[in-house]
Protein backbone atom coordinates (compact mmCIF):
# COMPACT_ATOMS: atom_id res chain seq x y z
CA UNK A 1 0.00 0.00 0.00
CA UNK A 2 1.69 3.49 -1.25
CA UNK A 3 2.08 6.08 1.26
CA UNK A 4 -0.20 8.86 1.49
CA UNK A 5 1.64 12.47 -0.10
CA UNK A 6 1.51 14.68 2.86
CA UNK A 7 -0.68 18.13 2.37
CA UNK A 8 -0.03 21.20 3.58
CA UNK A 9 -4.32 21.69 4.66
CA UNK A 10 -3.53 18.81 6.88
CA UNK A 11 -0.22 20.26 8.39
CA UNK A 12 -1.94 23.73 10.08
CA UNK A 13 -5.99 22.60 10.19
CA UNK A 14 -6.90 23.92 6.93
CA UNK A 15 -4.68 27.33 7.27
CA UNK A 16 -2.24 27.99 3.86
CA UNK A 17 0.85 29.85 5.64
CA UNK A 18 1.31 33.26 3.88
CA UNK A 19 4.11 35.31 4.93
CA UNK A 20 3.09 38.76 4.69
CA UNK A 21 5.71 41.89 5.15
CA UNK A 22 4.35 45.77 5.37
CA UNK A 23 6.07 48.95 4.81
CA UNK A 24 4.59 51.80 6.38
CA UNK A 25 4.56 55.40 7.24
CA UNK A 26 4.81 55.15 10.91
CA UNK A 27 3.22 52.64 13.55
CA UNK A 28 -0.57 53.90 13.23
CA UNK A 29 -2.38 51.15 11.44
CA UNK A 30 -5.76 54.04 11.13
CA UNK A 31 -3.36 56.94 10.33
CA UNK A 32 0.19 55.88 8.85
CA UNK A 33 0.21 55.26 5.41
CA UNK A 34 0.83 51.65 3.86
CA UNK A 35 3.39 52.00 1.31
CA UNK A 36 4.53 48.39 0.09
CA UNK A 37 2.61 44.91 0.67
CA UNK A 38 4.86 41.71 -0.16
CA UNK A 39 3.32 37.81 0.51
CA UNK A 40 4.94 34.89 0.24
CA UNK A 41 3.65 31.41 -0.76
CA UNK A 42 5.53 28.26 0.68
CA UNK A 43 4.47 24.69 -0.16
CA UNK A 44 5.34 21.58 0.90
CA UNK A 45 7.27 19.40 -1.30
CA UNK A 46 6.60 15.50 -0.91
CA UNK A 47 8.63 14.75 1.99
CA UNK A 48 6.39 17.23 3.99
CA UNK A 49 9.25 20.01 3.99
CA UNK A 50 7.89 23.27 3.13
CA UNK A 51 10.00 25.81 0.66
CA UNK A 52 9.01 29.30 -0.72
CA UNK A 53 7.37 29.14 -3.80
CA UNK A 54 6.57 32.21 -4.84
CA UNK A 55 6.30 36.34 -3.92
CA UNK A 56 4.13 38.94 -5.07
CA UNK A 57 5.11 42.33 -4.37
CA UNK A 58 3.24 45.43 -4.52
CA UNK A 59 4.04 49.47 -4.12
CA UNK A 60 0.54 51.18 -2.53
CA UNK A 61 0.21 55.15 -2.87
CA UNK A 62 -0.76 56.32 0.41
CA UNK A 63 -4.48 56.70 1.46
CA UNK A 64 -5.97 60.45 1.20
CA UNK A 65 -4.86 62.35 5.02
CA UNK A 66 -2.17 59.04 5.21
CA UNK A 67 0.72 60.42 7.67
CA UNK A 68 3.67 59.88 6.41
CA UNK A 69 7.05 59.85 9.40
CA UNK A 70 10.01 60.40 7.58
CA UNK A 71 11.87 58.93 10.43
CA UNK A 72 9.82 55.40 8.98
CA UNK A 73 11.47 56.37 5.36
CA UNK A 74 14.68 57.02 6.09
CA UNK A 75 14.74 53.59 7.55
CA UNK A 76 12.69 52.25 4.12
CA UNK A 77 14.49 54.08 1.78
CA UNK A 78 11.08 54.23 0.02
CA UNK A 79 10.95 57.43 -2.36
CA UNK A 80 6.97 57.72 -1.78
CA UNK A 81 6.57 60.68 -4.69
CA UNK A 82 8.84 58.75 -7.55
CA UNK A 83 6.92 57.64 -10.24
CA UNK A 84 9.06 54.67 -10.90
CA UNK A 85 7.43 53.28 -7.96
CA UNK A 86 4.20 52.20 -10.32
CA UNK A 87 2.51 51.98 -6.70
CA UNK A 88 -1.47 51.45 -6.65
CA UNK A 89 -4.54 52.66 -4.90
CA UNK A 90 -5.18 50.34 -1.53
CA UNK A 91 -7.91 48.48 -2.98
CA UNK A 92 -6.02 47.72 -6.69
CA UNK A 93 -3.02 46.85 -4.09
CA UNK A 94 -5.08 44.10 -2.24
CA UNK A 95 -6.46 42.63 -5.12
CA UNK A 96 -3.51 42.07 -6.86
CA UNK A 97 -2.01 40.05 -3.45
CA UNK A 98 -5.60 38.35 -2.82
CA UNK A 99 -6.10 36.73 -6.34
CA UNK A 100 -2.79 34.49 -6.37
CA UNK A 101 -3.43 33.88 -2.08
CA UNK A 102 -7.08 32.74 -3.21
CA UNK A 103 -5.80 30.64 -5.94
CA UNK A 104 -3.35 29.00 -3.71
CA UNK A 105 -5.84 28.37 -1.11
CA UNK A 106 -8.28 26.86 -3.19
CA UNK A 107 -5.69 24.35 -5.30
CA UNK A 108 -4.42 22.99 -1.94
CA UNK A 109 -7.61 22.32 -0.74
CA UNK A 110 -7.66 24.70 2.06
CA UNK A 111 -10.04 26.98 4.23
CA UNK A 112 -8.27 30.19 4.10
CA UNK A 113 -4.75 32.09 4.57
CA UNK A 114 -3.21 32.90 7.80
CA UNK A 115 -0.94 35.34 7.97
CA UNK A 116 2.56 34.58 8.81
CA UNK A 117 4.73 37.68 9.79
CA UNK A 118 8.07 38.79 12.07
CA UNK A 119 5.60 40.40 14.78
CA UNK A 120 2.62 39.57 12.85
CA UNK A 121 0.27 41.55 14.51
CA UNK A 122 1.72 44.55 12.83
CA UNK A 123 1.83 43.39 9.55
CA UNK A 124 -2.02 42.06 9.84
CA UNK A 125 -3.09 45.42 11.48
CA UNK A 126 -2.18 47.24 8.67
CA UNK A 127 -3.08 44.47 6.13
CA UNK A 128 -7.05 45.02 8.10
CA UNK A 129 -7.05 48.96 8.23
CA UNK A 130 -6.47 48.65 4.62
CA UNK A 131 -9.42 46.45 4.06
CA UNK A 132 -11.79 48.20 6.15
CA UNK A 133 -11.05 51.93 4.52
CA UNK A 134 -11.64 50.69 1.09
CA UNK A 135 -14.42 48.08 1.67
CA UNK A 136 -12.56 44.83 0.04
CA UNK A 137 -14.67 41.58 0.34
CA UNK A 138 -12.47 39.45 -0.38
CA UNK A 139 -9.33 39.04 1.75
CA UNK A 140 -8.11 35.78 2.24
CA UNK A 141 -6.69 36.31 5.46
CA UNK A 142 -7.95 34.79 8.55
CA UNK A 143 -8.75 38.22 10.24
CA UNK A 144 -7.18 37.43 13.60
CA UNK A 145 -5.17 34.84 13.75
CA UNK A 146 -1.53 34.75 12.67
CA UNK A 147 1.69 33.10 12.92
CA UNK A 148 4.44 35.32 14.69
CA UNK A 149 7.75 34.74 13.43
CA UNK A 150 9.59 36.67 16.36
CA UNK A 151 8.10 33.74 19.05
CA UNK A 152 8.95 30.92 17.01
CA UNK A 153 12.61 31.82 16.56
CA UNK A 154 12.79 32.93 20.23
CA UNK A 155 11.42 29.54 20.82
CA UNK A 156 13.44 27.44 18.19
CA UNK A 157 16.73 30.09 18.05
CA UNK A 158 16.49 32.17 21.13
CA UNK A 159 16.16 35.62 19.17
CA UNK A 160 13.53 37.81 18.54
CA UNK A 161 14.87 40.36 15.98
CA UNK A 162 14.99 39.31 12.30
CA UNK A 163 18.31 39.54 10.92
CA UNK A 164 19.18 37.65 14.18
CA UNK A 165 16.75 34.72 13.61
CA UNK A 166 17.73 34.40 10.03
CA UNK A 167 21.14 33.96 10.57
CA UNK A 168 20.75 31.68 13.25
CA UNK A 169 18.30 29.43 10.91
CA UNK A 170 21.59 29.45 8.86
CA UNK A 171 20.52 31.66 6.26
CA UNK A 172 21.71 34.77 4.89
CA UNK A 173 20.99 38.16 5.51
CA UNK A 174 21.78 41.61 3.87
CA UNK A 175 21.63 44.63 5.95
CA UNK A 176 21.33 47.03 2.81
CA UNK A 177 18.70 45.27 1.33
CA UNK A 178 16.55 44.80 4.44
CA UNK A 179 13.87 47.33 5.30
CA UNK A 180 12.08 46.40 1.53
CA UNK A 181 9.23 44.32 2.24
CA UNK A 182 9.95 41.98 -0.35
CA UNK A 183 13.52 41.11 1.36
CA UNK A 184 12.18 41.20 4.58
CA UNK A 185 8.89 38.68 3.36
CA UNK A 186 11.28 36.33 1.25
CA UNK A 187 13.51 36.28 4.12
CA UNK A 188 10.96 35.80 7.34
CA UNK A 189 9.47 33.11 4.83
CA UNK A 190 13.37 30.87 4.83
CA UNK A 191 12.94 31.56 8.57
CA UNK A 192 9.36 30.09 8.58
CA UNK A 193 10.12 26.94 6.96
CA UNK A 194 13.35 26.30 8.58
CA UNK A 195 11.70 26.56 11.83
CA UNK A 196 8.82 24.43 10.65
CA UNK A 197 11.11 21.82 8.68
CA UNK A 198 13.73 21.80 11.99
CA UNK A 199 10.54 20.64 13.61
CA UNK A 200 9.51 18.12 11.71
CA UNK A 201 13.00 16.08 11.75
CA UNK A 202 12.68 16.37 15.84
CA UNK A 203 9.48 15.13 16.14
CA UNK A 204 8.53 13.34 12.84
CA UNK A 205 5.82 15.97 12.96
Amino acid sequence: MGSIMPRIADRFRGFLPIVVDVETGGFDANKDALLEIAACIVRMDDFGRLFLAESISVNVEPFDGANIDPKSLEITGIQVDNPLRNALPEKEALSQISQPVRKEVKATGCQRAILVGHNSFFDLSFLNAAIDRTGFKRSPFHPFSSFDTATLAGLAFGQTVLARSVQAAGLEWNESQAHSAIYDAERTAGLFCAIVNRWKILTGF
